[in-house]
Protein backbone atom coordinates (compact mmCIF):
# COMPACT_ATOMS: atom_id res chain seq x y z
CA UNK A 1 0.00 0.00 0.00
CA UNK A 2 1.04 3.73 -0.46
CA UNK A 3 -0.16 7.03 0.69
CA UNK A 4 0.30 10.01 0.39
CA UNK A 5 -0.63 13.28 -2.14
CA UNK A 6 2.85 11.99 -4.37
CA UNK A 7 2.17 8.07 -4.41
CA UNK A 8 0.53 7.93 -7.63
CA UNK A 9 3.65 8.79 -9.45
CA UNK A 10 6.26 6.92 -7.21
CA UNK A 11 7.80 4.97 -9.51
CA UNK A 12 8.22 7.98 -12.43
CA UNK A 13 11.59 10.05 -12.48
CA UNK A 14 9.26 13.02 -13.01
CA UNK A 15 7.79 15.24 -9.96
CA UNK A 16 3.69 14.27 -9.52
CA UNK A 17 1.47 16.88 -11.67
CA UNK A 18 -1.33 18.31 -10.43
CA UNK A 19 -3.54 16.30 -11.62
CA UNK A 20 -2.04 13.44 -10.03
CA UNK A 21 -2.27 15.55 -6.80
CA UNK A 22 -6.14 15.04 -5.13
CA UNK A 23 -6.97 18.23 -2.66
CA UNK A 24 -6.91 17.04 0.99
CA UNK A 25 -10.30 16.65 1.54
CA UNK A 26 -10.07 14.06 -0.99
CA UNK A 27 -7.26 12.54 0.39
CA UNK A 28 -8.27 12.06 3.94
CA UNK A 29 -11.63 10.05 2.59
CA UNK A 30 -9.94 8.38 0.77
CA UNK A 31 -7.63 7.12 3.70
CA UNK A 32 -10.81 6.95 6.01
CA UNK A 33 -11.97 4.27 3.89
CA UNK A 34 -8.65 2.10 3.30
CA UNK A 35 -7.92 0.49 6.91
CA UNK A 36 -4.31 1.26 7.97
CA UNK A 37 -2.56 -2.16 8.64
CA UNK A 38 -1.14 -1.32 11.35
CA UNK A 39 -3.84 0.10 13.99
CA UNK A 40 -5.31 -4.08 13.86
CA UNK A 41 -5.31 -4.01 17.77
CA UNK A 42 -7.72 -7.24 17.71
CA UNK A 43 -4.97 -9.23 16.30
CA UNK A 44 -3.44 -11.34 19.33
CA UNK A 45 -0.36 -10.17 21.21
CA UNK A 46 2.86 -11.66 19.64
CA UNK A 47 4.68 -14.24 21.86
CA UNK A 48 7.72 -13.42 22.74
CA UNK A 49 9.78 -13.62 25.97
CA UNK A 50 10.36 -11.02 28.27
CA UNK A 51 12.37 -12.10 31.01
CA UNK A 52 15.85 -12.89 28.74
CA UNK A 53 16.90 -11.44 25.55
CA UNK A 54 14.72 -10.71 22.80
CA UNK A 55 14.98 -12.10 19.41
CA UNK A 56 14.41 -10.33 16.52
CA UNK A 57 14.79 -10.48 12.83
CA UNK A 58 16.70 -7.48 11.40
CA UNK A 59 17.62 -6.09 7.84
CA UNK A 60 20.85 -5.65 7.98
CA UNK A 61 24.24 -5.29 6.16
CA UNK A 62 27.73 -6.64 6.74
CA UNK A 63 29.93 -4.40 4.96
CA UNK A 64 29.83 -0.64 3.26
CA UNK A 65 28.28 -2.32 -0.10
CA UNK A 66 24.99 -1.89 1.20
CA UNK A 67 23.44 -5.48 0.61
CA UNK A 68 20.94 -5.47 3.20
CA UNK A 69 19.90 -9.25 4.06
CA UNK A 70 17.44 -10.74 6.53
CA UNK A 71 19.73 -11.76 9.67
CA UNK A 72 18.36 -12.77 13.45
CA UNK A 73 19.57 -10.23 16.31
CA UNK A 74 18.71 -9.91 19.91
CA UNK A 75 17.71 -7.08 21.69
CA UNK A 76 17.98 -6.32 25.59
CA UNK A 77 15.71 -7.78 27.99
CA UNK A 78 13.24 -5.63 29.17
CA UNK A 79 13.86 -3.55 32.01
CA UNK A 80 11.84 -1.52 34.94
CA UNK A 81 11.34 1.70 32.19
CA UNK A 82 11.31 -0.25 28.85
CA UNK A 83 8.67 -0.49 26.46
CA UNK A 84 8.67 -2.95 24.20
CA UNK A 85 7.67 -2.14 20.13
CA UNK A 86 5.82 -4.62 18.09
CA UNK A 87 7.26 -2.75 14.32
CA UNK A 88 5.00 -1.61 11.83
CA UNK A 89 6.96 0.77 9.62
CA UNK A 90 10.12 2.02 9.40
CA UNK A 91 10.98 5.18 7.63
CA UNK A 92 14.33 4.90 5.71
CA UNK A 93 16.27 8.22 5.57
CA UNK A 94 19.15 9.49 3.41
CA UNK A 95 21.22 9.38 6.68
CA UNK A 96 20.23 5.67 6.93
CA UNK A 97 22.41 5.64 3.51
CA UNK A 98 25.31 7.87 4.98
CA UNK A 99 26.00 5.67 7.64
CA UNK A 100 26.10 2.14 6.15
CA UNK A 101 28.35 3.46 3.27
CA UNK A 102 30.79 4.48 5.50
CA UNK A 103 30.22 7.99 4.46
CA UNK A 104 30.92 9.25 7.92
CA UNK A 105 33.65 7.32 8.74
CA UNK A 106 35.94 10.41 8.98
CA UNK A 107 33.78 10.80 12.14
CA UNK A 108 32.89 7.64 13.41
CA UNK A 109 33.96 4.11 11.27
CA UNK A 110 30.37 2.16 10.94
CA UNK A 111 30.51 -1.00 12.51
CA UNK A 112 29.08 -4.09 11.04
CA UNK A 113 26.75 -5.74 10.71
CA UNK A 114 24.65 -2.60 10.52
CA UNK A 115 21.04 -1.90 11.00
CA UNK A 116 20.09 1.39 10.43
CA UNK A 117 16.47 3.09 11.30
CA UNK A 118 15.42 6.00 13.52
CA UNK A 119 12.31 6.34 12.19
CA UNK A 120 10.31 4.05 14.16
CA UNK A 121 6.36 3.77 14.40
CA UNK A 122 4.48 -0.10 16.35
CA UNK A 123 2.88 -0.87 18.75
CA UNK A 124 3.47 -0.85 22.39
CA UNK A 125 3.02 -4.97 23.45
CA UNK A 126 4.79 -4.82 26.68
CA UNK A 127 6.02 -2.24 29.20
CA UNK A 128 7.91 -2.39 32.44
CA UNK A 129 7.21 -2.18 36.15
CA UNK A 130 8.10 1.30 36.35
CA UNK A 131 6.32 2.59 33.30
CA UNK A 132 3.64 5.18 33.28
CA UNK A 133 3.86 6.86 29.76
CA UNK A 134 2.51 3.92 27.87
CA UNK A 135 0.06 1.12 28.30
CA UNK A 136 0.05 -2.50 26.20
CA UNK A 137 -1.46 -1.18 22.53
CA UNK A 138 -0.17 2.18 22.33
CA UNK A 139 1.21 3.41 19.11
CA UNK A 140 4.56 4.07 19.77
CA UNK A 141 7.46 5.68 17.74
CA UNK A 142 11.00 6.47 18.31
CA UNK A 143 13.00 8.91 16.45
CA UNK A 144 16.87 9.42 16.48
CA UNK A 145 18.22 9.20 19.66
CA UNK A 146 17.56 6.68 22.41
CA UNK A 147 18.47 7.84 25.31
CA UNK A 148 20.97 10.99 26.91
CA UNK A 149 22.31 11.85 30.57
CA UNK A 150 19.41 13.16 31.50
CA UNK A 151 21.43 15.72 33.94
CA UNK A 152 22.72 18.14 32.17
CA UNK A 153 21.63 21.72 31.26
CA UNK A 154 20.25 20.74 28.05
CA UNK A 155 18.83 17.72 29.03
CA UNK A 156 16.48 19.83 32.04
CA UNK A 157 15.98 22.22 28.76
CA UNK A 158 14.20 19.63 27.03
CA UNK A 159 17.36 19.68 24.26
CA UNK A 160 18.73 16.02 24.64
CA UNK A 161 19.65 16.07 21.12
CA UNK A 162 22.43 18.78 22.41
CA UNK A 163 23.34 16.59 25.09
CA UNK A 164 27.07 15.19 24.96
CA UNK A 165 25.98 12.03 26.06
CA UNK A 166 22.94 11.55 23.70
CA UNK A 167 22.87 7.81 21.82
CA UNK A 168 21.93 7.59 18.42
CA UNK A 169 19.17 4.78 17.51
CA UNK A 170 21.57 3.06 15.86
CA UNK A 171 25.52 3.09 15.49
CA UNK A 172 25.79 4.21 19.21
CA UNK A 173 27.07 2.75 22.42
CA UNK A 174 25.24 2.61 25.73
CA UNK A 175 27.53 5.30 27.78
CA UNK A 176 24.75 6.50 30.07
CA UNK A 177 23.74 2.71 31.19
CA UNK A 178 20.02 3.49 30.27
CA UNK A 179 20.48 2.05 26.63
CA UNK A 180 21.96 -1.15 27.25
CA UNK A 181 22.27 -3.31 23.78
CA UNK A 182 22.74 -7.18 23.44
CA UNK A 183 25.42 -8.81 23.71
CA UNK A 184 26.53 -6.19 26.03
CA UNK A 185 29.09 -3.96 24.25
CA UNK A 186 27.72 -3.62 21.21
CA UNK A 187 26.50 -0.95 19.35
CA UNK A 188 22.57 0.10 19.27
CA UNK A 189 20.03 -1.40 16.69
CA UNK A 190 17.64 0.97 14.42
CA UNK A 191 14.12 0.39 13.31
CA UNK A 192 14.76 -1.77 10.38
CA UNK A 193 13.87 -4.97 12.55
CA UNK A 194 10.78 -6.75 14.19
CA UNK A 195 10.99 -5.84 17.40
CA UNK A 196 12.33 -2.86 19.49
CA UNK A 197 13.04 -2.04 22.91
CA UNK A 198 13.45 2.06 24.40
CA UNK A 199 13.18 3.45 27.81
CA UNK A 200 9.88 5.35 27.77
CA UNK A 201 11.08 8.81 27.73
CA UNK A 202 12.37 8.27 24.38
CA UNK A 203 9.22 7.12 22.89
CA UNK A 204 7.01 8.91 21.64
CA UNK A 205 3.16 8.51 21.86
CA UNK A 206 1.57 8.33 18.60
CA UNK A 207 -2.09 9.44 18.59
CA UNK A 208 -4.23 6.27 17.13
CA UNK A 209 -5.80 9.45 14.99
CA UNK A 210 -2.45 10.00 13.14
CA UNK A 211 -1.36 6.63 10.17
CA UNK A 212 1.24 4.65 11.62
CA UNK A 213 2.54 4.59 8.42
CA UNK A 214 3.36 8.01 7.95
CA UNK A 215 4.52 8.64 11.82
CA UNK A 216 7.93 7.69 11.15
CA UNK A 217 9.46 10.63 8.47
CA UNK A 218 7.42 13.24 10.78
CA UNK A 219 9.91 12.35 13.72
CA UNK A 220 13.13 12.71 11.90
CA UNK A 221 12.13 15.02 8.47
CA UNK A 222 9.10 16.88 10.72
CA UNK A 223 11.36 17.55 13.42
CA UNK A 224 14.64 18.69 11.52
CA UNK A 225 12.46 21.23 9.84
CA UNK A 226 10.22 22.42 12.82
CA UNK A 227 12.94 22.51 15.10
CA UNK A 228 14.28 25.59 13.38
CA UNK A 229 11.12 27.25 12.48
CA UNK A 230 10.58 27.69 16.29
CA UNK A 231 14.08 28.41 17.46
CA UNK A 232 13.92 31.60 14.66
CA UNK A 233 10.66 32.31 15.80
CA UNK A 234 8.94 31.46 11.96
CA UNK A 235 5.31 32.67 12.50
CA UNK A 236 2.69 34.04 10.67
CA UNK A 237 3.99 36.69 8.10
CA UNK A 238 7.67 35.19 8.39
CA UNK A 239 9.22 34.86 5.09
CA UNK A 240 10.39 31.47 4.95
CA UNK A 241 12.56 29.85 2.18
CA UNK A 242 13.02 25.86 1.43
CA UNK A 243 15.88 24.83 -0.33
CA UNK A 244 15.64 21.77 -1.58
CA UNK A 245 12.32 19.65 -2.61
CA UNK A 246 12.99 15.96 -1.47
CA UNK A 247 11.38 14.05 1.66
CA UNK A 248 12.79 16.96 3.91
CA UNK A 249 12.22 19.98 1.80
CA UNK A 250 8.48 18.97 1.13
CA UNK A 251 7.67 18.23 5.20
CA UNK A 252 9.61 21.91 5.53
CA UNK A 253 7.10 23.44 2.94
CA UNK A 254 3.97 22.07 4.93
CA UNK A 255 4.82 22.93 8.31
CA UNK A 256 5.71 26.29 7.62
CA UNK A 257 2.46 26.82 5.59
CA UNK A 258 0.69 25.80 8.65
CA UNK A 259 2.54 28.03 10.89
CA UNK A 260 1.47 30.89 8.61
CA UNK A 261 4.68 31.55 6.89
CA UNK A 262 5.40 33.00 3.48
CA UNK A 263 6.75 30.22 1.85
CA UNK A 264 9.47 29.92 -1.22
CA UNK A 265 10.47 26.78 -2.44
CA UNK A 266 13.82 26.79 -3.92
CA UNK A 267 14.98 24.39 -6.60
CA UNK A 268 17.76 23.59 -9.38
CA UNK A 269 14.96 23.80 -12.47
CA UNK A 270 11.15 24.37 -13.00
CA UNK A 271 10.31 20.91 -12.90
CA UNK A 272 9.14 20.90 -9.16
CA UNK A 273 7.24 24.31 -9.43
CA UNK A 274 3.78 22.82 -9.71
CA UNK A 275 4.51 20.38 -7.19
CA UNK A 276 5.78 22.75 -4.75
CA UNK A 277 2.68 24.77 -5.32
CA UNK A 278 0.26 21.93 -5.24
CA UNK A 279 2.11 20.32 -1.68
CA UNK A 280 1.67 24.14 -0.50
CA UNK A 281 -1.69 24.27 -1.35
CA UNK A 282 -2.98 21.15 0.33
CA UNK A 283 -1.26 21.97 3.47
CA UNK A 284 -3.02 25.05 3.91
CA UNK A 285 -6.88 23.16 2.77
CA UNK A 286 -5.96 21.45 5.30
CA UNK A 287 -5.09 23.57 8.09
CA UNK A 288 -8.38 25.66 7.38
CA UNK A 289 -10.63 22.54 7.34
CA UNK A 290 -8.77 21.12 10.46
CA UNK A 291 -8.72 24.65 12.40
CA UNK A 292 -12.19 25.16 14.56
CA UNK A 293 -11.55 29.29 14.36
CA UNK A 294 -11.72 28.75 9.83
CA UNK A 295 -14.50 26.26 10.01
CA UNK A 296 -15.95 26.23 6.82
CA UNK A 297 -19.53 26.72 8.02
CA UNK A 298 -18.55 30.27 8.37
CA UNK A 299 -18.20 33.26 5.24
CA UNK A 300 -14.87 33.55 6.58
CA UNK A 301 -13.52 29.71 6.50
CA UNK A 302 -15.28 29.48 3.04
CA UNK A 303 -13.25 32.62 2.02
CA UNK A 304 -9.97 30.89 3.51
CA UNK A 305 -10.64 27.74 1.43
CA UNK A 306 -10.35 29.50 -1.71
CA UNK A 307 -7.44 31.87 -0.92
CA UNK A 308 -5.86 28.29 0.40
CA UNK A 309 -6.89 26.75 -3.22
CA UNK A 310 -5.78 30.01 -5.05
CA UNK A 311 -1.84 30.24 -2.99
CA UNK A 312 0.02 27.66 -2.75
CA UNK A 313 3.78 28.11 -2.37
CA UNK A 314 3.79 31.83 -2.58
CA UNK A 315 6.94 32.00 -4.57
CA UNK A 316 8.83 29.42 -6.72
CA UNK A 317 13.20 30.38 -6.94
CA UNK A 318 15.25 28.56 -9.54
CA UNK A 319 18.69 28.90 -8.07
CA UNK A 320 20.33 28.97 -11.00
CA UNK A 321 18.26 31.81 -12.50
CA UNK A 322 20.91 34.45 -11.86
CA UNK A 323 18.49 36.60 -12.69
CA UNK A 324 15.76 35.86 -10.46
CA UNK A 325 18.00 35.04 -7.58
CA UNK A 326 19.43 39.07 -7.95
CA UNK A 327 15.79 40.17 -8.06
CA UNK A 328 15.45 37.70 -4.49
CA UNK A 329 18.44 39.09 -2.97
CA UNK A 330 17.42 40.54 0.53
CA UNK A 331 13.87 39.10 0.87
CA UNK A 332 13.85 36.03 3.02
CA UNK A 333 14.47 36.01 7.00
CA UNK A 334 14.46 32.32 7.41
CA UNK A 335 16.35 29.97 4.48
CA UNK A 336 16.10 26.16 5.34
CA UNK A 337 19.14 24.43 3.38
CA UNK A 338 18.03 20.46 3.12
CA UNK A 339 20.43 19.74 0.52
CA UNK A 340 22.31 16.07 1.49
CA UNK A 341 25.31 16.23 0.27
CA UNK A 342 28.63 19.07 0.07
CA UNK A 343 27.41 22.01 -1.99
CA UNK A 344 28.69 25.71 -2.35
CA UNK A 345 25.45 27.54 -0.47
CA UNK A 346 27.15 30.82 -0.94
CA UNK A 347 25.10 32.55 -3.40
CA UNK A 348 22.21 31.81 -0.87
CA UNK A 349 23.24 34.24 1.26
CA UNK A 350 22.07 37.05 -0.62
CA UNK A 351 18.77 36.35 -0.25
CA UNK A 352 18.65 36.71 3.23
CA UNK A 353 17.43 40.11 4.92
CA UNK A 354 18.89 42.19 7.75
CA UNK A 355 19.48 39.14 10.72
CA UNK A 356 18.18 36.77 8.30
CA UNK A 357 19.86 32.94 9.26
CA UNK A 358 20.80 30.45 6.74
CA UNK A 359 20.18 27.23 8.79
CA UNK A 360 22.34 24.22 7.30
CA UNK A 361 20.25 20.85 7.76
CA UNK A 362 21.56 18.09 5.32
CA UNK A 363 23.96 16.04 6.24
CA UNK A 364 27.36 17.02 4.98
CA UNK A 365 30.44 18.68 6.59
CA UNK A 366 28.85 22.26 6.25
CA UNK A 367 26.13 20.88 8.58
CA UNK A 368 28.91 20.17 11.54
CA UNK A 369 30.78 23.04 10.76
CA UNK A 370 28.05 25.56 10.36
CA UNK A 371 26.80 24.11 13.99
CA UNK A 372 30.38 25.06 15.27
CA UNK A 373 30.40 28.33 14.06
CA UNK A 374 26.53 29.34 15.38
CA UNK A 375 27.69 27.99 18.66
CA UNK A 376 30.86 30.54 19.22
CA UNK A 377 29.10 32.90 17.33
CA UNK A 378 25.60 33.15 17.80
CA UNK A 379 25.25 35.70 15.17
CA UNK A 380 26.51 33.83 12.19
CA UNK A 381 24.22 34.21 9.75
CA UNK A 382 24.89 30.98 8.24
CA UNK A 383 24.38 28.52 11.30
CA UNK A 384 23.21 24.47 11.55
CA UNK A 385 20.37 22.62 12.96
CA UNK A 386 20.14 18.72 12.99
CA UNK A 387 17.19 17.28 14.89
CA UNK A 388 15.29 18.36 18.03
CA UNK A 389 14.31 17.06 21.67
CA UNK A 390 12.20 14.83 22.68
CA UNK A 391 9.66 17.92 23.72
CA UNK A 392 9.77 19.14 20.36
CA UNK A 393 9.30 15.56 18.48
CA UNK A 394 6.29 15.28 20.13
CA UNK A 395 5.03 18.95 19.63
CA UNK A 396 5.50 17.85 15.53
CA UNK A 397 3.47 14.78 15.96
CA UNK A 398 0.83 16.35 17.49
CA UNK A 399 0.86 19.06 14.86
CA UNK A 400 0.45 17.05 12.10
CA UNK A 401 -2.16 14.82 13.54
CA UNK A 402 -4.20 18.19 14.26
CA UNK A 403 -3.40 19.52 10.72
CA UNK A 404 -3.40 16.68 9.01
CA UNK A 405 -0.08 16.78 7.59
CA UNK A 406 1.51 13.72 5.92
CA UNK A 407 4.58 13.42 4.63
CA UNK A 408 4.54 11.76 0.66
CA UNK A 409 5.25 8.44 0.94
CA UNK A 410 6.26 5.10 -0.87
CA UNK A 411 5.99 2.40 1.27
CA UNK A 412 7.65 -1.02 0.01
CA UNK A 413 8.53 -4.30 1.20
CA UNK A 414 11.61 -5.34 2.79
CA UNK A 415 13.27 -7.04 -0.40
CA UNK A 416 13.40 -3.47 -2.72
CA UNK A 417 15.50 -2.08 0.67
CA UNK A 418 18.72 -2.42 -1.84
CA UNK A 419 16.61 -0.87 -4.69
CA UNK A 420 15.81 2.27 -2.51
CA UNK A 421 19.33 2.96 -0.95
CA UNK A 422 20.21 3.28 -4.70
CA UNK A 423 17.44 5.90 -5.54
CA UNK A 424 18.80 8.07 -2.11
CA UNK A 425 21.86 8.09 -3.39
CA UNK A 426 20.70 9.11 -7.28
CA UNK A 427 18.86 11.73 -6.46
CA UNK A 428 14.85 12.49 -4.28
CA UNK A 429 13.22 13.93 -7.49
CA UNK A 430 9.61 13.09 -6.33
CA UNK A 431 10.16 14.63 -2.76
CA UNK A 432 9.02 11.50 -1.02
CA UNK A 433 10.00 9.65 2.32
CA UNK A 434 10.13 6.31 1.61
CA UNK A 435 8.63 3.81 3.90
CA UNK A 436 9.56 -0.02 4.92
CA UNK A 437 6.83 -2.17 5.63
CA UNK A 438 8.06 -4.42 8.63
CA UNK A 439 4.78 -6.44 9.68
CA UNK A 440 3.37 -7.10 5.83
CA UNK A 441 7.44 -8.06 4.69
CA UNK A 442 10.06 -8.42 7.11
CA UNK A 443 8.98 -12.13 8.22
CA UNK A 444 10.95 -15.74 7.80
CA UNK A 445 9.51 -15.95 4.46
CA UNK A 446 12.06 -12.41 3.53
CA UNK A 447 14.93 -14.46 3.24
CA UNK A 448 13.92 -16.34 0.16
CA UNK A 449 12.70 -12.96 -1.21
CA UNK A 450 15.72 -10.97 -0.61
CA UNK A 451 17.71 -11.91 -3.83
CA UNK A 452 18.44 -8.52 -4.90
CA UNK A 453 22.27 -7.25 -6.31
CA UNK A 454 23.86 -5.07 -3.82
CA UNK A 455 23.10 -0.92 -4.70
CA UNK A 456 25.43 0.92 -6.94
CA UNK A 457 26.56 3.78 -4.48
CA UNK A 458 28.36 6.11 -5.50
CA UNK A 459 31.41 7.01 -3.62
CA UNK A 460 31.28 9.77 -1.79
CA UNK A 461 32.99 12.63 -3.42
CA UNK A 462 33.49 14.85 -0.24
CA UNK A 463 33.58 12.54 2.63
CA UNK A 464 32.80 13.92 5.90
CA UNK A 465 35.86 13.79 8.42
CA UNK A 466 37.65 16.55 11.21
CA UNK A 467 39.57 17.90 8.51
CA UNK A 468 36.71 18.55 5.95
CA UNK A 469 34.95 19.98 9.00
CA UNK A 470 37.66 22.86 10.10
CA UNK A 471 38.14 23.54 6.25
CA UNK A 472 34.29 24.33 6.01
CA UNK A 473 35.12 26.18 9.03
CA UNK A 474 37.55 28.36 7.49
CA UNK A 475 36.03 28.62 4.60
CA UNK A 476 32.53 30.57 6.48
CA UNK A 477 34.51 32.57 9.12
CA UNK A 478 38.35 34.27 7.60
CA UNK A 479 37.48 33.46 3.94
CA UNK A 480 34.20 32.97 2.14
CA UNK A 481 35.59 32.60 -1.61
CA UNK A 482 37.76 29.49 -0.03
CA UNK A 483 40.52 30.99 -1.44
CA UNK A 484 43.61 31.02 1.35
CA UNK A 485 46.27 29.05 1.38
CA UNK A 486 44.46 26.09 3.95
CA UNK A 487 41.39 25.91 1.95
CA UNK A 488 43.73 24.88 -1.01
CA UNK A 489 45.40 22.81 1.00
CA UNK A 490 44.75 18.79 0.90
CA UNK A 491 47.13 17.24 3.63
CA UNK A 492 45.14 13.81 3.78
CA UNK A 493 42.76 11.88 1.77
CA UNK A 494 40.02 12.15 4.14
CA UNK A 495 39.32 16.33 2.59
Amino acid sequence: PTTGFACASARSSQPPSASQLPKAAAHREAMAEAPIQSSDESAPPPQIAMDGPIDVLCMACEDDQCDFKPMKLQRRPMGPNDVVIDMKYCGVCHTDLHVSANHTGGLQKTQYPCVPGHELAGVCVAVGSAVTKFAVGDHVGVGCMVDSCGKCSNCKKGQEQMCSKQVGTYQAKDVNGQAATYPKGSYTLGGYTTYHVVQEHFGIKLPKTYPLECAGPVMCAGVTMLEPLRKYGAKEGTRVGIIGMGGLGVMGVKLACTLGCEVTAISRSANKKDFAKRVSQNALISKVENDPSLSQKSETGRKSVVRAEEAGAAKFLISTDTAAMKAAAGTLDLILNTVPTHHDYSSYIKLLAPKGKLVILGLAQELIASAVIGMVNPNASVVGSAIGGIARTQEVIDLCAQYDIRPEINIFPVQELNSVFEKLDSQNDQGLRYVMDIQGSLTDKASALCNAPPPKISKQGSPISICAILLECCGMCWCPGKGCCCCKCRCCQCC
